[in-house]
């Protein structure tokens, strides 16, 4: 993965945008509200200050004589105090008092009509170098203008009072930039590490690497996503090894009976076995032949769930009655083993809601399998018990069993044990594995109890029929 496209640089490259930007908005648009801010803030205490001269000392300035020296006096101790020059004006623009000098020069291009309002910021006709805040008040006597009271400070006060409070505003940014950057770094331990963590665990897993752990245990959702995600990868392993069995167990209960069918008509056709045989050879290779036929419609039957789905045809049933019609098709073979069977089923009858047909087919599978496993002269019992919403179905027999490692194996698909592959080799491994997905696909369960050489016990359930019909 290029660094240019890492989660982690988008971010930074996000952190260091927004701090230029914030810096930019600071420096330009908060420069210009502050400044305003304290233009206009100071502008409104000139005038006041200038209001007040205007209307204390505006006639004395008029009067001349003691009186005018007096107001000169005042204003240039109010010059003192409020740190700003204060001139008088009169309409035509020459200049009346001055606090600061006894010039008297003419304003030419003086006129009040053009200030728009109370204050003005520029260098004043071209009297200083630099800008100054002018405020105005008129003098006025009998309704008429007589002239001007102007305030004025320079802007390089205002400036300086401005860049203060930006620095403020500075070192309040940089503060909580530096807060930000511990965000960052807790964010890259708490969120991007484990982010990459389970992004390097991904790659692993398309390179086929199965068993790699991201290492990621946290208990939010990243936590979850990596768990999520390391078991669905152990899962997609054993899937794979699983497909690897199945590969290899399908080419092996293939290859038998084939190899048996082509070594015997082989042996037929170049007469090795001579003519008065082939009536016996003939009947291995049918019995081959059946037991292909029986693993193709098994492997066709399990692929049909696989894609489709199980389609039930529901109806309530005497689960009671299908288990005796069962055993009545299996009556010839237990004689020939010399094998009994023995029912205990709860009542007469006992009413379950399921597919009739499937459900034949799964204690049809077990009952089968009873009988193959079993010694002779031995006993096969099935028992039917209500408990609550469900109905438990038992078929157990008192055969070779099943090692303790291969239980959780005999519903896989072509699974048999060593002791089933030595006691019967017609087998498909696909029964119980059929049997297994008949019953999920009930939404109920199937175990197996087994003891080796002792016997095994499989145990399902069904749901109790709610409405038993009427007889």
């Amino acid at each position: 993965m290029k660094l240019h496209r890492t989660l982690y640089l988008k971010l930074i490259s996000a952190y260091l945008i927004f701090f230029l930007l914030s810096f930019v908005m600071i420096s330009a648009i908060n420069s210009r509200m502050i400044l305003n801010d304290l233009t206009r803030t100071r502008a409104e205490s000139l005038y006041r200050e200038s209001r007040l001269v205007a209307t204390t000392y505006g006639n004395k300035i008029y009067s001349g004589g003691p009186a005018r020296e007096d107001a000169l006096e005042q204003l240039m101790a109010i010059d003192t105090y409020i740190s700003a020059e204060i001139r008088i004006i009169d309409p035509n623009g020459r200049q009346i008092l001055d606090s600061r000098s006894y010039d008297e020069p003419v304003f030419e291009d003086f006129n009040p009509g053009d200030i728009g309002s109370y204050y003005l910021v520029s260098d004043f006709y071209g009297t200083y170098d630099e800008d100054y805040l002018s405020v105005f008040y008129p003098i006025t006597n009998r309704y008429s203008v007589r002239g001007y009271v102007v305030i004025q400070m320079p802007m390089s006060d205002l400036y300086a009072s401005r860049d203060r409070l930006l620095n403020i505003s500075y070192l309040t940014m940089l503060f909580m930039y530096l807060l930000s950057l511990l965000v960052l770094v807790a964010f890259s331990f708490a969120v991007y590490t484990p982010i990459r963590r389970i992004t390097t665990a991904a790659e692993e897993y398309a390179k086929g690497h199965y068993d790699y752990d991201p290492d990621v245990h946290g208990r939010d959702e990243i936590g979850y996503l990596a768990g999520t995600l390391y078991y669905m990868a152990s899962e997609i392993g054993r899937s794979e090894d699983n497909q690897r069995k199945f590969i290899a167990n399908v080419s092996h209960d293939f290859r038998s009976p084939l190899t048996s069918i082509k070594g015997y008509l082989t042996a037929m056709h170049d007469g090795t076995i001579p003519p008065e045989m082939y009536e016996k050879y003939l009947q291995v290779v049918l019995n081959e032949t059946e037991r292909l036929t029986k693993l193709t419609n098994g492997l066709l039957e399990l692929n049909s769930l696989n894609n489709k789905g199980m389609v039930l045809s529901i109806s309530d049933f005497d689960i009671n009655s299908v288990i005796r019609q069962i055993c009545e098709t299996f009556d010839v073979l237990c004689r020939e083993k010399k094998i009994s069977i023995e029912l205990i089923l709860s009542g007469e009858r006992l009413f379950v809601s399921g597919d009739m047909g499937k459900i034949q087919q799964v204690v049809a599978n077990l009952v089968d399998n009873a009988i193959k496993f079993s010694h002779t002269n031995s006993i096969i019992k099935i028992e039917t018990t209500e408990k609550g919403e469900r109905v438990f179905v038992s078929v157990k027999d008192s055969g070779i069993g099943i090692p303790a490692d291969a239980q959780k194996l005999v519903f896989d698909r072509f699974y048999k044990t060593d002791l089933s592959r030595g006691k019967d080799k017609k087998g498909t491994g696909l029964g119980l594995a059929i049997t297994k997905e008949i019953i999920q696909a009930h939404d109920q369960n199937i175990n197996v109890i087994s003891t080796e050489g002792v016997g095994s016990e499989f145990i399902f359930t069904l749901s109790k029929s709610k409405n038993e019909p009427n007889l």
